[in-house]
């Protein structure tokens, strides 16, 4: 096993079919990733506004990397081994955006100190830290996406499962596979309903491996206790019916459901959610997943 580190100024700012790689890695190999916050610094008080930074350098992604031997057809497997965010971070309003009515009428800024796994929000408020990546993806089939958009091929996938122990299953459509990874948070709630988390700076430590011959339409995630499969849509319910679908497809050919039982299974058993949902937001879609337990009959997302 070999380790390596990548900057945070070897990034990415979409997610194509042409990607060249910053680094190849053989399975097995670690990487150390320094990420940017999702602003890319631009935002360091409270007196810096949203409204205000250059949205082109949103959400970069450090990467890509190549996993030797990664060819389509195959999962490429990224265990994050780590995630440790700096020692602050902010979290934005913008009137308009997700979920917010009339009553917020001026964009916000909020710092927020980070130590010793705690979140401090202010003098009154402070909560847990789930440090997490937003970004994580690789190269796509054939369009190019901004690395703030999810697809296929992950992305903006906001998942709060993605930290550490997460091991994620991604559908490889280009030689190496291409991952990059960016846009981490301190914490961050499921829908991310005002359009932000606690966004942050930090360091993510991947080890990569790989699955060859099989793979999902979007990326899978394997937990300890569950494994989850997205999808993605423009709305919530097409997000929902396509992620039902995912779900049912893996129970099927990889553990022997039938096509009922898959769907009655994922209605008794299982659990549907929203990783993503920033609406109103033009452009972005809704990021829906299942949450399906270990059990004897489905231990992991894919049999050996």
């Amino acid at each position: 096993m070999a380790r390596y580190r990548l900057s945070r100024d070897q990034v990415i700012w979409s997610f194509g079919p042409d990607l060249k790689p910053v680094l190849e890695v053989a399975p097995g190999d670690v990487v150390t990733f320094e990420t940017n916050d999702c602003f890319s610094g631009q935002i360091r008080s409270e007196n810096d506004l949203v409204t205000d930074i250059d949205l082109g350098r949103i959400n970069s992604a450090t990467g890509p990397v190549a996993v030797r031997g990664a060819e389509p057809g195959d999962s490429l497997v990224a265990e994050i081994l780590d995630v440790r965010p700096v020692e602050w971070g902010v979290a934005t309003l913008i009137p308009g955006f997700g979920q917010l009515d009339d009553r917020v009428q001026a964009p916000v800024t909020r710092l927020f100190e980070v130590r010793d796994g705690i979140v401090k929000m202010n003098e009154r408020v402070s909560f847990p830290a789930k440090p997490m990546v937003g970004v994580v993806g690789v190269a796509t089939a054939n369009e190019t996406l901004a690395t703030g958009l999810a697809g296929q091929h992950g992305g903006n996938l906001d998942d709060h499962w993605h930290g550490k122990g997460a091991r994620i299953y991604f559908p490889v459509r280009q030689p190496g596979g291409m991952f990059a990874v960016g846009d981490m948070h301190a914490s961050m709630g499921d829908g991310e309903i005002c359009f932000t988390g606690v966004e942050i700076a930090g360091e993510i430590d991947v080890r990569f491996d790989l699955l060859k011959g099989k793979q999902a339409t979007w990326p899978v995630t394997e937990l300890h206790d569950r494994w989850l499969p997205h999808a993605t849509a423009t709305d919530y319910a097409d997000a929902l019916q396509l992620v039902s679908q995912e779900a049912a497809k893996l129970l099927v050919d990889e553990h022997g459901f039938t096509i009922e039982d898959a769907f009655i299974f994922l209605s008794v058993a299982c659990d549907a959610g929203v990783a993503q949902a920033c609406k109103p937001a033009e452009g972005f879609g809704t990021i829906a997943r299942f949450s399906i337990p270990k059990i004897d009959a489905c231990p992991h997302p894919f049999q050996p």
